[in-house]
């Protein structure tokens, strides 16, 4: 018999990247696998190196679901990076002679200006392409001057989504469960700048994702749509799914690696009998 914990995410901001780059960060129309085994991960106090298939944690196997109560509202952030100028720090003339010399040049004749608030013209304040400098042998900035880095930012508003994890061991579901709501490490919605809002736990109950999700009424706060959408992990046989790149192989900073899973798109239908909610909005 299997088991499935229910996850509410819901905040403001929501980004769940699927295809992200620097300068363009995408949000998918839903919360991911990775991200929410990240985020349990996170919670439960991981480190990014654990093993996610290890025999007494093995999230990346739990079967995974999600239910579209709210789809939300996609949001553009027009973004700067980069570029300005900085007041000089005292570290910043020790790890480069250059800036000694010049700042010394720009303050003559400027009596009692605090150090901390002198910057130089055209003076990159963010050490960047760091090498060793030909004349003194130290290390150096080779980029002193930059433009603004223009980056499009993208995010999901007033969205609420229940997500599922499924497997055959409840007191597994069950612990990931307490972590959510103890956690260990900050949570966030798949982006830091997105933290959650109220419970993100709401129960462990019997069945499949499929029977769980008809058996629970809609999320507090959500549309009023009697039939939302969900997505859920399936078979690479099933005639209706579709692959999709989020299956979480390692969270290693340098080696941080997906693979396919395979999903279908379906229409819940909320039985009549469906309980509600006791959850912290």
């Amino acid at each position: 018999m299997t088991h499935v914990l229910l996850i509410r995410l819901a905040g403001p901001l929501q980004s769940w990247g699927l295809v992200s780059r620097f300068t363009r960060r995408d949000t998918h129309s839903r919360p991911t696998k990775s991200a929410v085994i990240g985020l349990c991960a996170a919670a439960l106090g991981l480190d990014r190196a654990a093993d996610l298939h290890a025999e007494d944690l093995p999230l990346a196997q739990l079967r995974f679901g999600v239910r579209a109560d709210r789809p939300g509202v996609p949001v553009r952030d027009y973004h700067t990076v980069g570029a300005g100028r900085f007041p000089l720090r005292p570290r910043d003339i020790i790890t480069d002679p250059r800036r000694a010399a010049a700042v010394s040049r720009s303050m003559e004749g400027q009596e009692g200006t605090a150090f901390g608030h002198h910057d130089l013209a055209n003076w990159y304040g963010a050490p960047k392409k760091i090498a060793k400098d030909p004349v003194s042998g130290g290390l150096v900035s080779e980029q002193l001057v930059r433009d603004a880095l223009i980056t499009e930012r993208w995010y999901l508003a007033d969205a609420v989504f229940l997500a599922a994890l499924e497997g055959e061991d409840p007191a597994l579901l069950a612990k990931i469960g307490h972590a959510l709501e103890h956690p260990q490490r900050l949570l966030w919605l798949g982006r830091k700048s997105c933290p959650p809002s109220g419970t993100l736990s709401c129960g462990v109950y019997e069945g499949t994702i499929e029977e769980v999700f008809s058996a629970k009424a809609l999320l507090p706060a959500a549309a009023e749509e009697p039939r939302p959408w969900a997505w859920i992990q399936s078979s690479p046989d099933d005639a209706e799914a579709a692959p999709i790149n989020d299956q979480p192989v390692t969270f290693e900073a340098d080696e941080r690696a997906h693979t396919l899973r395979w999903e279908t798109r379906t229409r819940i239908t909320i039985a009549e009998t469906a309980t509600g909610w006791d959850v912290l909005l």
